[in-house]
């Protein structure tokens, strides 16, 4: 393994990402390691990353950087407005069933075009796929905040709705989790704080 975290240890895992987050806002430059070591690494050896994570495209929106993780740390998943849908979950089955992945992270984050689109009536062309599933989540609710929240736990329920997420869970210790992003203090909040103040 090439990095301190056992894939198995989804709270160890949800740590690192929050202990990263903390220490990315006071910083100046990344420290995730993409040296040529690590690259020949998961070259030669696979990936084994310990989270998952799901966020929105928004180019201000960088999990890498916000959790300060390298190369092989994080298996990314980026769509407008941190939707799911049949790519997305199959992209997250797949880490967690075949890549031994134990936790999964939704992270929303102010000031969220696709969110803003959809509480404004939604979009034209394939942006209404996405518009219309947030649209779902939301309903007629209009403070952006409560909009951005609703939406992430929209995505956090089609994935537990997941056979293959429900069978990790119950008998894999995964955990399923979500969490806001602020673009502008680029601190990240977990929504289910209670995983890491039960340790």
């Amino acid at each position: 393994m090439y990095h301190k975290i056992d894939i198995n240890d989804a709270e160890a895992a949800l740590r690192r990402l929050v202990e990263g987050n903390e220490e990315y806002r006071l910083a100046k430059s990344g420290r995730g390691n993409i040296s040529e070591e690590i690259r020949h690494l998961t070259h030669t050896g696979g990936q084994k990353p310990y989270a998952i994570v799901i966020s929105c495209s928004d180019s201000r929106v960088v999990p890498e950087l916000m959790f300060m993780v390298g190369i092989g740390e994080i298996f990314t998943i980026r769509t407008a407005g941190n939707v799911i849908g049949d790519y997305e979950l199959g992209s997250i089955e797949y880490a967690a069933e075949h890549l031994g992945v134990r936790l999964v992270l939704v992270v929303g984050h102010t000031v969220c075009g696709a969110v803003e689109s959809a509480m404004n009536g939604g979009a034209g062309g394939s942006i209404k796929h996405i518009t219309d599933e947030i649209k779902k989540a939301i309903g007629d609710e209009k403070d952006p905040v409560l909009c951005e929240k609703l939406n992430v736990e929209n995505s956090l329920k089609i994935i537990e709705n997941s056979p293959v997420i429900r069978e990790l869970e119950e008998k894999e210790g995964l955990i399923v989790a979500g969490g806001h992003y602020n673009n502008r203090s680029g601190k990240f909040t977990l929504y289910n704080k209670d995983l890491l103040e039960k340790r």
